[in-house]
């Protein structure tokens, strides 16, 4: 297959997961099929013309603005490559811009409702109650991905030195410090945990009721329904705790590199949305508080 290397090559020496190098293999047959379906796929053949009309079809198709920009960049990602490799001497897609995408402002939960929420779960006597109560307390903690929790092995936390060790993108580690309270949350859910299941922990730190990891639709539904009681929601989520984290830290004077090394953000500028959203909670309390306002 003409895109076999490149996705080896992202796999194993770019270290990209398994789940974005299927996106990547799915989005540049896409674009293979638009090009010349089932003939063969000759990228000299590929000019900024095709790329641009190949954009359009997608948008008239219904695909949103942040699809279209993904599915552009791995076509993007492969050009470079073959560039790279010497294959192409001119990049065709090199200038090709895809549709401007509206910016959206993070969802969060506000400090008082989470608070609200976790002192809620605490009435759980449940395996169930602690497990759920420490995911949340995890993610807003921590601020990690749904991904990284997962991932998360008993040796991962370190109880004495209040440091979890995060196996972020592309395999990159990161360790995030966090609170005694979420100390002694993680420590009575792994205590009722190790009550009722044996050789727990060994897989996963979160676990099911039969010992088996937890899958990531069980996490996002986990959060879901704890999260429906959180009073003006509209979207409920891992990442909008991660979202909440951000937010929760910046509006508390957090500095804006600390954030980005605790989120295991690549650059700054992903960072940076949570600043906008601190302003926007800013105006908010100003309009509320001032009298000319």
């Amino acid at each position: 297959m003409v895109f076999k290397l490149f996705l080896q090559y992202l796999r194993y020496e770019r270290n990209y997961s398994f789940h974005t190098v299927e996106a990547y293999k799915n989005d540049l047959e896409q674009f293979k099929e638009f090009v010349c379906g089932k003939k063969v796929f000759d990228p000299l053949e590929i000019d900024t013309k095709i790329v641009r009309r190949w954009i359009i079809s997608l948008m008239e198709e219904g695909y949103s603005p942040i699809s279209v920009n993904r599915k552009l960049s791995a076509v993007k990602s492969f050009f470079k490559y073959l560039c790279k490799k010497k294959e192409l001497s001119v990049n065709p897609v090199k200038k090709v811009t895809g549709p401007k995408v509206k910016k959206m402002l993070p969802y969060f939960v506000k400090d008082k409702d989470m608070d609200q929420l976790l002192v809620e779960l605490e009435t759980e006597d449940t395996f169930e109650g602690k497990r759920d109560k420490a995911i949340l307390d995890v993610f807003y903690s921590t601020g990690m991905r749904c991904s990284e929790l997962l991932g998360l092995k008993e040796g991962d936390i370190d109880f004495e030195s209040l440091l979890i060790k995060v196996t972020g993108k592309r395999n990159k580690q990161r360790l995030i410090p966090f609170s005694i309270q979420l100390q002694i949350t993680l420590q009575i859910y792994r205590t009722i945990r190790d009550e009722k299941i044996l050789d727990a922990g060994k897989e996963a730190f979160f676990v099911r009721k039969d010992g088996r990891p937890l899958s990531k639709s069980m996490v996002y539904a986990i959060v879901k329904k704890r999260l429906s009681e959180v009073p003006n929601l509209s979207k409920k989520s891992p990442h909008v705790l991660r979202h909440t984290f951000a937010t929760s830290m910046l509006n508390n004077g957090a500095d804006l590199n600390a954030v980005k090394e605790l989120l295991g953000h690549a650059s700054l500028s992903s960072t940076e949305v949570y600043t906008h959203t601190s302003f926007e909670e800013l105006k908010k309390a100003y309009h509320q508080a001032h009298p000319r306002a």
